[in-house]
């Protein structure tokens, strides 16, 4: 089932859509549709893994890794160089 939802969006934006409805043979609506499930998914995955991520770090015991070796570790990232990651403590 759908539902109708009106929103505004500005002149050249509209142009825009239209010009890759076009392009792909889709209507505005199937663009915008797809557009807003993408967003709501990709949102829902990070705010979730956010809430994970400090529910474990709030747990007793967390162990954390100081932001120096972290740093050091990245400054190697993807060179012949590169260090294994940094052990918490």
């Amino acid at each position: 089932m759908s539902t109708t939802l009106t929103i505004r969006i500005d002149e050249e934006t509209k142009e825009r859509l239209e010009r890759i409805a076009a392009a792909t043979a889709r209507s505005k609506s199937y663009l915008v549709n797809n557009a807003i499930k993408n967003f709501i998914e990709a949102n829902e995955w990070q705010i979730r893994e956010i809430k994970e991520t400090v529910e474990r770090a709030d747990r007793k015991g967390a162990e954390f890794v100081d932001h120096e070796k972290v740093a050091a570790w990245l400054d190697t990232w993807g060179t012949k160089k590169e260090k294994a990651p940094p052990k918490c403590k």
